[in-house]
């Protein structure tokens, strides 16, 4: 998995600059692993890495990540998010969760992309002006309506399909550039799976 995200780096230079990322469902790490191995290496002197996973599971905990154990769905854990930036917004949000695959190809679509509408809830919440916005898609028949509800909020919509995800799989990634939100948008927290 951690291929995937060097390989959309590789196409998209998304970890270019960036000293603030949020890695959501992020068990067991190896997104997180990238995050924390990259950033280091790549930081000015005088700059401050913060790396955030969040997932409901614990983590082994990994060098230079701030592990936060809670549910993508919740205001609270967007706040304790922020905290930990020192009030400032990331830069990057990434998220490669994934429901677990029942098979059933609509029902995985379905869980998907109620999974990546929380994730894109607290992103708006998280994410600063200009920032990027990487998650999984099961790609299916609804997948232009979420193209089009993305592109409401980010100035660059792509699709990236890494090498390393099999040819079989319904997987892809979606790429989200350039965090732009309607004027006047104020940003609220929904729990599809709930609602």
């Amino acid at each position: 998995s951690a291929f995937k995200l060097l390989q959309i780096d590789e196409t998209f230079h998304i970890l270019k600059g960036v000293t603030r990322a949020v890695d959501l469902c992020a068990a067991p790490g190896s997104w997180s692993q990238v995050l924390s191995k990259r950033l280091y290496q790549n930081k000015k002197e005088d700059e401050d890495v913060k790396i955030i996973a969040v997932d409901l599971q614990a983590m082994a905990p990994l060098p230079g990540v701030i592990q936060l154990q809670g549910d993508i769905t919740k205001l609270s854990t967007a706040n304790s998010i922020i905290s930990h930036f020192d009030d400032q917004k990331a830069q990057l949000v990434i998220c490669d969760g994934a429901p677990d695959v029942t098979g059933l190809h609509d029902i995985d679509e379905y869980i998907q992309s109620q999974l990546l509408l929380a994730a894109l809830s607290i992103t708006n919440h998280v994410l600063m002006p200009g920032g990027t916005f990487i998650a999984k898609i099961f790609r299916g028949k609804d997948t232009n309506l979420l193209y089009s509800q993305l592109r409401i909020f980010f100035e660059k919509v792509s699709i990236a399909k890494p090498a390393s995800s099999r040819n079989s799989s319904i997987e892809a990634f979606v790429v989200c550039q350039n965090y732009s939100p309607p004027e006047g948008y104020v940003p609220q927290m929904i729990n599809p799976m709930i609602d």
